[in-house]
């Protein structure tokens, strides 16, 4: 089955035609587009709430999962943490005498450093970044302007993926714990210097991790792993670590990093223990969903932009 213009028009005239149709199909999709953005300053203006430094902030239990091993709680307010207690039971970090646990305590001094969540700061970032956007398209740019829209709508959807992204935790940004290590005196007693504070954000959760180090001494070697398994041992402990698992001291702790050398400080040192915990923060959670939405609004309104002005394919191939 065909469809046929009659009467018919000469090729000139259907072009003419065509393109008038396309232009009045821009023109409506502009028009409406002013609106979608509207309700998108809406949407950012939520997630930025839900982010902003305000009292008393968000509590976050902290406890590790079927042992002792780390017990406590964080206080975040926006981007900082200003307040936390981390009870640590470690066989390589002996308690004060008297005590059962070691104790960290985030100093509430005016003058101590704070502890600030580098993800969250991106995240508001670039947030703020998306409400410049808006208002530049929506008060100060030429609204009829196919390119300039699309343009606009392009940067918007990047910012917007990059600020979940900050939440999900897998930028390339952000730093690991030997390159970032906290300040000790954010801590009252200072943190030891034995000991490796990392908080992080991880799929819009507050991710803790502590670490016990010592020092690589040289006769070592640098490859040489804690604890190397020999012949003949099936259980990957030496006859020596099995003796000292018998008598009661202090068997060795296995994790993902075990083997590993790192330069923390400007030493080089192994990880002797290691303690992982996770605790959601409801608001991060809502903002992460949030951006989430607003991410595929934005991404639908920009292919639709791209579809009727006839530039789909070449965006493709840049994408590409």
């Amino acid at each position: 089955m065909s469809t046929l213009i009659w009467p018919s028009i000469a090729p000139d005239e259907l072009r003419a035609q065509e393109d008038a149709t396309q232009q009045r199909e821009i023109e409506w999709l502009l028009v409406s587009l002013q609106e979608s953005l509207h309700s998108l300053k809406s949407g950012l203006d939520d997630c930025a709430d839900l982010l902003a430094p305000k009292e008393p902030g968000s509590t976050l239990v902290l406890s590790s999962l079927r042992s002792e091993h780390l017990k406590g709680f964080i206080t975040r307010v926006g981007t900082r943490i200003v307040k936390g207690e981390i009870n640590l039971r470690l066989a390589s970090l002996p308690p004060p005498k008297g005590q059962t646990s070691y104790k960290l305590s985030i100093s509430s001094s005016p003058t101590a450093p704070t502890l600030v969540l580098a993800q969250l700061t991106t995240t508001r970032t670039l947030i703020n970044a998306c409400l410049d956007v808006v208002d530049a398209t929506r008060w100060t740019g030429d609204a009829g302007n196919a390119d300039f829209i699309s343009g606009q709508l392009r940067l918007l959807h990047e910012n917007i993926q990059e600020a979940k992204s900050a939440l999900k935790g897998c930028t390339e940004e952000q730093k690991t714990w030997y390159e970032d290590p906290v300040d000790a005196k954010a801590f009252s007693p200072p943190l030891p210097a034995n000991v490796s504070f990392h908080l992080s954000v991880s799929e819009a959760a507050v991710l803790l991790n502590v670490r016990t180090l010592e020092t690589v001494h040289n006769h070592t070697g640098t490859n040489t792993p804690l604890s190397q398994p020999v012949a003949g041992s099936l259980t990957g402990l030496s006859i020596r670590e099995r003796l000292v698992g018998a008598l009661g001291g202090n068997r060795p702790v296995f994790h993902d990093e075990a083997h590993d050398v790192f330069s923390f400080k400007g030493q080089e040192v192994r990880v002797r223990d290691k303690v992982r915990v996770e605790s959601q923060d409801p608001s991060l959670l809502a903002a992460m969903a949030k951006l989430g939405a607003l991410e595929r609004s934005v991404g639908l309104w920009r292919r639709g932009l791209e579809v009727v002005m006839g530039t789909e394919e070449e965006e493709e191939e840049e994408e590409g």
